[in-house]
């Protein structure tokens, strides 16, 4: 069962275990100013984690998008930057909190806020913290081409907490990335090997514990430098709990090889 510390009452509330229906969660965007920035990029990403984390619990999850001006250009830009960040795509873009009743079917049961919004939605409302330091205009700092080390300094603090995030944190994720991938694609030639039932244990209990992240990134770094734990079980470790993070850690599977031979040429 998955808890979430509901942002207006700050009580932890058990979601809805409904397995007859969809559940339903609406995500409100902030105004955008040109291009999307760090806090859309916060909002979304633990709406993403949630629904992961939802779906791995045997949920089947439909969610809408409520965003000022969804212009077609606008959800285009959006479509872009969802991608990037390793996010899935919602059922349907919208201004309005009415249609988002009439996409979801019903109210929503999981709501997903910016920072300081506290309306009369019903369901369970998940308050997600402001972010600060990202330079002028607010906009995301850059990580080469990879906005997914934005989602790993995001993932690395409590989601309702405000959060710093410079352009140095990102480069820092970016390492991690280009390292835990170079590293999954070498032990995925080991023999499989199980996950460590303490390490699965600990991260599903972090997860259902108002999506603890952070402790779930340290089970992965624990692991990475773990003399006890087989090469084979650290790939497993890593390719299942990125199915939550969504952090593409299996992308070098097969290229690793290549790269280091010199004939790998990214696309």
């Amino acid at each position: 069962m998955t808890t979430i510390i509901d942002g207006r009452t700050r009580h932890a509330v058990a979601l809805p275990s409904a397995r007859d229906r969809l559940l339903r969660m609406s995500v409100h965007l902030p105004v955008i100013n040109g291009e999307p920035g760090p806090v859309h990029a916060r909002i979304l990403v633990v709406a993403d984690v949630l629904l992961r984390t939802l779906e791995a619990d045997g949920h089947q999850l439909i969610w809408a998008c409520e965003v000022p001006d969804p212009s077609p250009e606008r959800v285009r830009t959006l479509q872009t930057f969802m991608t990037a960040l390793g996010v899935h795509s919602p059922a349907s873009f919208t201004s309005s909190s009415g249609e988002v009743l009439d996409i979801l079917g019903g109210p929503a049961d999981v709501c997903v806020f910016g920072d300081g919004r506290h309306d009369a939605e019903p369901g369970v409302w998940v308050g997600v913290g402001r972010v600060d330091g990202t330079g002028a205009h607010g906009q995301c700092p850059a990580a080469g081409e990879d906005l997914l080390a934005i989602r790993l300094g995001l993932l690395s603090r409590p989601y309702h907490r405000p959060v710093t995030l410079t352009s140095s944190d990102v480069v820092e994720a970016d390492r991690t990335l280009l390292r835990w991938r170079e590293r999954v694609a070498h032990w995925a030639c080991s023999p499989s090997k199980p996950v460590p039932q303490e390490v699965g244990r600990a991260a599903a209990d972090a997860l259902a514990a108002d999506l603890g992240t952070p402790a779930v990134l340290d089970l992965l770094l624990r692991a990475e430098v773990a003399d006890g734990v087989p090469e084979g079980a650290k790939f497993e470790t890593f390719a299942s709990l990125d199915r939550i993070l969504g952090l593409e850690l299996i992308r070098e599977i097969g290229r690793l090889p290549l790269r280091e031979a010199g004939l790998f040429r990214p696309d």
